[in-house]
């Protein structure tokens, strides 16, 4: 296992505390705030700490403070509802004593019932596709130093865009992003784990997808983005470690808010979890 899987392992067993209240910490990397997949995740194991036999389908999560990532991260699960067919849980992130996220959470009993799905997008398959390294090592010299540190950087979840954006030229195109994600190494079979580790790539591309329009990205210093709120849900089983598509979209961007949604397939086009998510994406005042 990569050490970087190892980091996000190891972020994701949170420490029981009490009944009902967990403590997670952050990977020491250098950001000013936690990466909001991060808190998504460890929300989920909280509340999955919690459910003893439905499985998750569904969360909906406002960000309200950013995280710190020098303290630790309290989550308090309350327990809404045990049923029969469904089980609710709702969990609070707490830093320096007050709210930083906040989550509600369903799990279902599995049933049979009617089945359909939307068709996946024609892409190439990720093996066609070149992996980061490679892509930096067949430009090295239009990709900026931002933006080559990141890719860089060892990461837990493996990435590889169906296109190529060109983020020195600003170029604008359709707000649509299709990327092949995994994590980067062999997880073990637990569903709640595959599920949990989709929660933190959900948010890795998602809110960037609305800046293609306008020829801009994450990485340029003068855009700040942040996350307001995330929700997904989970259709059918999955595996985390093996090549999913994360197909998104953005129908509007106004007002400072950004609105995004994506669709996570796998390779045979099996439609297994939805996304959607709105951020804040403000131009910094010079």
């Amino acid at each position: 296992m990569s050490a970087a899987v190892d980091t996000l392992m190891a972020s994701l067993d949170l420490e029981s505390l009490e009944e009902n209240l967990f403590r997670g910490v952050s990977p020491q990397v250098g950001w000013q705030r936690v990466f909001g997949g991060q808190v998504i995740g460890q929300a989920l194991v909280a509340a999955v700490r919690t459910v003893e036999e439905h499985t998750a389908h569904s969360l909906h999560g406002y960000f309200i403070r950013p995280g710190d990532p020098k303290v630790p991260i309290i989550y308090e699960v309350e327990r809404y509802r045990d049923g029969r067919s469904f089980t609710t849980r709702r969990v609070i992130a707490i830093q320096h004593g007050q709210p930083i996220f906040t989550m509600a959470a369903s799990f279902h009993k599995h049933e049979e019932s009617f089945d359909h799905q939307v068709e996946m997008p024609d892409v190439p398959a990720p093996e066609d596709l070149p992996s980061e390294s490679e892509i930096l090592a067949k430009f090295p010299d239009t990709i900026p130093a931002n933006i080559r540190s990141y890719f860089e950087r060892e990461r837990p979840i493996e990435l590889r865009p169906a296109e190529r954006r060109d983020y020195a030229r600003h170029t604008k195109a359709a707000p649509i992003q299709n990327v092949w994600i995994k994590a980067s190494s062999k997880l073990t079979d637990a569903t709640s784990l595959h599920q949990c580790v989709l929660a933190y790539a959900s948010d890795i591309t998602l809110l960037d997808t609305a800046l293609v329009a306008h020829g801009r990205s994450v990485f340029d210093p003068d855009v700040l983005l942040a996350s307001l709120d995330h929700a997904l849900w989970f259709h059918r089983p999955f595996r985390a470690d093996e090549w999913l598509l994360y197909a998104q979209d953005s129908p509007s961007l106004s007002g400072a808010r950004g609105f995004t949604r994506g669709s996570v397939f796998t390779r045979d086009g099996t439609l297994v979890a939805s996304a959607v998510q709105e951020g804040l994406i403000r131009i910094k005042d010079r």
